[in-house]
């Protein structure tokens, strides 16, 4: 099986084709780039978006790790307190 021939495509030959062409050219990259730079944005207000919602959860965690901690401290001293009853009351036995 042989190779299919492969036509070259035409390079512009005076001065103002290759100028158009390569304006045009560096129209399509501009265009391109203004798509990605576009696309960046969203992506940061997007992450912007997550950054924020995350923040408030953390702040939400953390307050109500402050919370069971303040539990857990009244739950210890009415521990410590039954065990210092019950000692008492063994100790009378």
């Amino acid at each position: 099986m042989e190779p299919e021939a492969v036509t070259p495509l035409p390079f512009p030959q005076s001065p103002e084709d290759r100028l158009r062409l390569a304006l045009r050219r560096l129209e399509a990259a501009l265009a391109e780039q203004a798509a990605a730079v576009a696309g960046f944005r969203a992506g940061l207000a997007s992450l912007r978006e997550a950054t924020g919602g995350l923040s408030v959860q953390v702040s939400r965690y953390h307050e109500a790790l402050g919370e069971t901690a303040e539990k857990l401290r009244h739950a210890h001293g009415a521990a410590r307190a039954l065990e210092r009853t019950a000692e008492a009351l063994a100790s009378r036995a």
